[in-house]
């Protein structure tokens, strides 16, 4: 006869795991044909339908890299939703956590993006190679080498403020524990 065995939670079954139990547990596997890893990425089978599609974060990635929100609506139509979504959600800070992803891999907000078009570079540039490029321009066209040249003097402050917007972000993603 076996002897009972004393359990690890001290008799509060909340402190158990879920699905710590013996009976079996149901997993949802992905939707992508042939894939064997459980589908806990929920994405819709298209816009504004109830329905969704179950991936691994795999095929998740791969579904959401081709995914438009704009399709089918106009430039100026995109833009105005846009807009409006970015003054509706203005009060909600993104999480921090999502700080530790390297450049390139979609951390990037849209003003970070056209920062570094102003500045000529690539979307996975790092900040050491943002800081020799804004400087390298900076040099060219700094209002003490060209005194008196407006052109000068607007691609001057246009340089100024992406790098200003980059180094915001870079600040805000480096951890300062």
């Amino acid at each position: 006869m076996s002897r009972a065995r004393r359990s690890n939670d001290w008799g509060f079954p909340r402190w158990r795991g879920y699905e710590s139990t013996r009976e079996a547990a149901e997993v949802r596997l992905c939707d992508r044909h042939g894939c064997t890893e459980p589908g806990k990425c929920p994405a819709p089978k298209s816009p504004n339908s109830p329905d969704r599609w179950y991936f691994c974060e795999k095929h998740a990635a791969e579904y959401n890299s081709k995914w438009d929100y704009f399709e089918g609506l106009s430039k100026e139509e995109a833009a105005n939703r846009a807009s409006a979504e970015q003054r509706d959600n203005a009060g909600y800070a993104e999480s921090a956590h999502y700080g530790w992803g390297g450049s390139g891999d979609g951390t990037r907000s849209q003003d970070e993006m056209r920062a570094l078009e102003v500045l000529g570079l690539e979307t996975d540039a790092d900040f050491e190679a943002i800081k020799r490029e804004w400087r390298a321009r900076a040099k060219k066209v700094h209002p003490d080498v060209k005194p008196g040249d407006k052109e000068a003097a607007e691609e001057f402050q246009k340089l100024q403020l992406a790098y200003e917007v980059l180094k915001s972000a870079e600040e805000r993603r480096t951890w300062k524990g």
